[in-house]
Order: structure tokens, then C-alpha cells, then sequence
């Protein structure tokens, strides 16, 4: 308990509420936990970044609540009311479409504003996808960074994805339907079609899918049908490793390089320089990016 929310108790009688972070199921919702029933049940108001479907969660197990609509147009605006809320006494819950909210969801203007000004806010934990996904990823777990969301735009997404190549760290994206093929030939292009990379569509659904290979090999995966491009996606992408001299490309593949990538695209000159040398693609590739710009 912070010494802000002490003097705030003690000026409005003991008798402020607090905000309550609340993580709902992703898809399968047995995986609701009885604390997060019990909060839900005791909120005086419900902050939801859907009502409707938030409506839909309460009414299967037989909760009903003051629903008050809380998503990224309307966030900051009703964060008066919300203080004013808790400054008469009331318990508030606050929940996102699925799994753990402020995470690629609604939340974090408020959350910052209510702390800054001493509110008790309460964590309770449940299911997120990252974790879910990361759990049986298969990948390296002891470091890992969350990207959210890669921009719409494809000049941004991959200066993102650039920035992030040689990052030694496991690499957690979300994705769409309407992107997951795109986005998955941009991140083939950066970071090589031969990193490795798992892909966790719908979790916890009917549906559910996890996919483990390389990022050349999921590109036609997708292709292969279509009911795999639909859902929700977790991407998870296997750490840079340096490759053993992948600094030294020789003066004779550099010159080849030279000669390639002014008649062919970069990762088609790669590729053909690879198989005629015997040198890794991805080591290529960097030297004839640099190649590219210089």
C-alpha cells in the first residue's frame, strides 16, 4: 500500500475503492480462475473494452454487473469519472476482450494516472497468450521480449523488423488474419528464411493450432490451406545467433555478391551466392544488405 493511497483512506473516511486488473480466458473459458469469478462478482462496475462481449463471459456464469464501456477512444476522457467512482467508495474491475488487459489492449492511460495519484490497484492474474504461447514454444524462454503487434504500414513493419534482426532474445509478435501472410514474408526476409519460428493459431479454441519449423517452411505451410491463415496468432521467433564467421565473408563472395544484387532482388542474389559458395544464406544476406546501401 503506497503512502499516497494511506493519505487518500484517511482524507475519504476508509472508504475509497480500488481498481482491480482482471485477466479473462483467451478462448476456453474453464480457464477463468475462481478469484477472478469472486472480483467479478463484488465489482460494483465492470470497465470493459466490449460490453457485448464482456456481457456474454458474465451471463455464463450467471454474473450480472454494471457494464461501462473502457477502450481506446474513450480511455482518457473517462478517467474522472472513474477516480470520481472510486473516491465514493466503489470496487471497480477492469477486463479486456481476452486474457490480461494493458497487454496490446485498453488500459494503460488510466492505470498510469490512477497510480501517479496513490488509487489501490489490484492484480488479478490469470491466462495471457504470450505466457501461454511461450510455454510450449520449445524455444528460449530465460529472455524474451514481447513486440505486440508489427505496423500496417509495410515501410514501418520492416524498419521494426530490421531494428530487431540481430536481437539474441526470443521475439514474441501477435498478428491477425489479415496480415499473418504478409508478415510472415516480411520476417523471412529479415531475418532468414531458415529461423526458427512457432506459431500459435487460436489457443485454447476448438481450433487450436501450434506449428514449429522455420520461417521458409511456414511461409508455404499458410499457403498449403487456407483455414491456417484464420484466428488469432501468436509469433514467436528463435534469438539471433551468431553465426561463426558470418563477419567473414571472403573477397571472392563479396565480388559475387557485388555481381548478383545488381541484376537480382537481395535475398534471390543470397540465396544463388549460398549455393554456389557453400556460405550460410543469412550471413550473405546481411553482407549484401550493407552491399545494397552502400
Amino acid at each position: 500500500m503506497t503512502k499516497k493511497y494511506t493519505e487518500r483512506q484517511q482524507k475519504q473516511g476508509n472508504k475509497q475503492g480500488s481498481l482491480s486488473i482482471v485477466a479473462t480466458p483467451i478462448g476456453n473459458l474453464g480457464d477463468i480462475t475462481l478469484r477472478a469469478l469472486e472480483v467479478l462478482k463484488q465489482a460494483q462496475r465492470i470497465l470493459a473494452e466490449d460490453t457485448r462481449n464482456t456481457r456474454k463471459l458474465l451471463a455464463h456464469f450467471g454474473i450480472q454487473a454494471d457494464l461501462q464501456a473502457l477502450h481506446e477512444h474513450n480511455e482518457q476522457t473517462k478517467i474522472a469519472q472513474i477516480k470520481n467512482w472510486l473516491d465514493a467508495g466503489d470496487d471497480l474491475a477492469l477486463v479486456s476482450d481476452a486474457g490480461t488487459p494493458l497487454i496490446s489492449d485498453p488500459g494503460y492511460h488510466l492505470v498510469k494516472q490512477l497510480a501517479a495519484e496513490g488509487y489501490q490497484i489490484v492484480p488479478v492474474p490469470g491466462v495471457s497468450a504470450i505466457i501461454t504461447a511461450l510455454s510450449v514454444a520449445g524455444l528460449a524462454t530465460n529472455r524474451f521480449s514481447f513486440e505486440g503487434f508489427l505496423p500496417a504500414k509495410s515501410v514501418a513493419r520492416m524498419n521494426m523488423l530490421q531494428a530487431n534482426a540481430k536481437q539474441p532474445r526470443t521475439q514474441v509478435y501477435y498478428e491477425s488474419c489479415h496480415r499473418i501472410q504478409q508478415t510472415i514474408v516480411a520476417m523471412a526476409e529479415v531475418f532468414g528464411a531458415d529461423r526458427k519460428v512457432v506459431l500459435a493459431r487460436e489457443l485454447t479454441k476448438l481450433y487450436e493450432q501450434i506449428y514449429r519449423g522455420d520461417l521458409g517452411q511456414l511461409q508455404d505451410w499458410l499457403k498449403a490451406d487456407s483455414n491456417h491463415q484464420k484466428g488469432e496468432f501468436v509469433v514467436i521467433i528463435e534469438g539471433y545467433i551468431e553465426e561463426q564467421n558470418s563477419t567473414q565473408i571472403n573477397a571472392s563472395s563479396e565480388k559475387l555478391l557485388q555481381v548478383l544484387i545488381a541484376e537480382l532482388p537481395v535475398k534471390q542474389a543470397a540465396s544463388l551466392a549460398s549455393k554456389i559458395t557453400g556460405q550460410k544464406k543469412n550471413a550473405l544476406y546481411r553482407q549484401a544488405m550493407e552491399l545494397k546501401k552502400s
